[in-house]
């Protein structure tokens, strides 16, 4: 099927568009991502990150 020069042009725009919604979610998405890691991080400062490590180390003894 061949487009004309205004459905290509219609299809672009669109394209464009959800290009733009999506670098938008993207962007809050990273937002989230980075909130989330700023909360974690006060529980890898204090070893609660990984509980299965020390089960680990006591299985080394």
């Amino acid at each position: 099927m061949q487009m004309s020069a205004d459905q290509l042009i219609a299809e672009f725009k669109d394209t464009v568009l959800d290009l733009h919604f999506a670098r938008r979610h993207i962007a809050a998405l990273e937002a989230e991502n980075a909130s989330l890691r700023a909360q974690l991080a006060p529980a890898e400062e204090h070893g609660h990150s990984h509980p299965h490590e020390d089960q680990a180390h006591a299985h080394e003894s």
